[in-house]
């Protein structure tokens, strides 16, 4: 076949198209259009994410993630993903855990006897300086609101985040809200916007508008963000479980800050991109 191949994966329907630029060095340096075209649901694969395996740089990591969103550009954190290359990296060195490298850091994964991967998201950070926020705030109560959605809690999981909590996530218009939130000047790196609502004893509703995406079936840093904001907020321990869209994960929040991510991942085929869709227009 001639075309690069790829490997279609999914966490909780947050879906990748996964690339090894260990063996195909073309995919290293895909432009943003290429990924955009890639991406696209009816002309290309169809993802949320396009994933980039790429040679460890750090002498103690297996392999070294770099992630596009479908719009072509590069964002610094996604917890599904990384559990879906953690599996791929595992597969192949016959161990059970593994450390995957990204821009903002490493990331501990360990597979678990049930098939599921958990992965050390690594530290939160709260300060609004570090989300980062616009203007020197309570990142525990921003100011801010729009519509249903007020009082937000700020968390930074490599990404910034905003988690409003609700009656009812599932009475949201997040499809309205989520845009106009996540360009708010409140975000000067814009932010990725999530709605929870409390279902049961440690566990979380959630819905999201994943920055530069939109609406996601499930967002890992998501999910972290909304375990530690009710943990913040009391409404919850520090072991949650998470409901998304597109299942279920579990969130613990560490005494060391350190967040952890536990969640299935799967495969749904692998194939060629043709070269028809690599080529610059």
């Amino acid at each position: 076949m001639n075309g690069i191949p790829f490997v279609k994966m999914h966490g909780l329907g947050n879906d990748f198209v996964v690339f090894d630029g260990r063996r195909d060095p073309a995919v290293l340096d895909l432009d943003h259009a290429t990924a955009a075209r890639i991406a696209d649901r009816k002309t290309g694969v169809g993802c949320d994410q396009l994933i980039v395996i790429e040679p460890a740089r750090d002498e103690l990591a297996d392999a070294f993630m770099r992630i596009r969103n479908n719009d072509g550009g590069e964002v610094e954190a996604c917890g599904n993903a990384a559990r879906c290359v953690a599996n791929i990296v595992m597969g192949e060195l016959g161990r059970k855990d593994v450390i995957i490298e990204t821009v903002v850091g490493l990331l501990d994964a360990n597979g678990l006897a049930d098939g599921q991967i958990t992965v050390d998201m690594g530290q939160v950070k709260l300060d609004w300086c570090d989300i980062p926020l616009g203007s020197a705030v309570d990142s525990n109560h921003i100011p801010l609101s729009l519509g249903p959605l007020s009082d937000p809690v700020g968390v930074n999981v490599g990404n910034p985040h905003a988690v409003f909590f609700v009656d009812d996530a599932e009475a949201i218009d997040i499809e309205k809200l989520g845009p106009v939130l996540e360009h708010h000047e409140m975000f000067p790196e814009r932010a990725n916007i999530e709605v929870c609502s409390i279902i049961g004893e440690n566990q979380l509703r959630m819905r999201v508008w994943e920055r530069g995406v939109g609406v996601t079936r499930a967002c890992g840093t998501g999910a972290c963000a909304a375990g530690v904001a009710a943990a913040r907020r009391g409404l919850t321990g520090r072991k949650t479980e998470i409901i998304l869209d597109g299942g279920n994960l579990t969130i613990e929040w560490l005494p060391d800050d350190h967040v952890l991510m536990t969640g299935p991942v799967a495969t749904s085929f692998s194939g060629f991109v043709h070269a028809s869709l690599l080529a610059h227009h």
